[in-house]
This record gives C-alpha cells, sequence and structure tokens, in this order.
C-alpha cells in the first residue's frame, strides 16, 4: 500500500502527515508514505482543497484534518 499526503506545507498539511505517519507506526503497518507539494503534481488528482490523502492512487480524504480514527478506519486497522 502506498499513501500520499498531498498539501502545500501548511500546518494542516503538515499535521495531516505526522498523523498518518504516527498510526503507521503504531500499528507497524507496512506502508510507504510520503508527501506531495508541488502543485503541478498536486493539480493532477483534481483536488481543489488540501489537504488530501491518496491511497494507492485514489484520493480518499480531502478538505480537513483526518483523526487518528478516521486514518485508522481508512486504513482498516
Amino acid at each position: 500500500m502506498e499513501i500520499i499526503v498531498l498539501g502545500t506545507g501548511c500546518a494542516k498539511c503538515k499535521t495531516t502527515y505526522e498523523t498518518v505517519k504516527k498510526v503507521i507506526e503504531e500499528k507497524g503497518l507496512d506502508i510507504k508514505l510520503s508527501k506531495q507539494e508541488d502543485i503541478m503534481e498536486i493539480m493532477k488528482y483534481n483536488v481543489m482543497t488540501l489537504p488530501a490523502i491518496v491511497v494507492d492512487g485514489t484520493v480518499k480524504i480531502k478538505g480537513h484534518v483526518p483523526s487518528e480514527t478516521e486514518i485508522r478506519n481508512l486504513l482498516g486497522v
């Protein structure tokens, strides 16, 4: 599984990345996590509100900072 956090580097985007990272580490999951801050790359996902979370190429969450519970539900853990 691959997760990309889309964001321009704002506080909400950084918080989203750190929250996803925390859940992955706590659960010991084998997930590739990265972040994309290049606006031209972000636009390829047709996302107008950030932050956004992309799981295996599909936008799953956009426009808000997800809670740890929301991330766990997304990952099925």
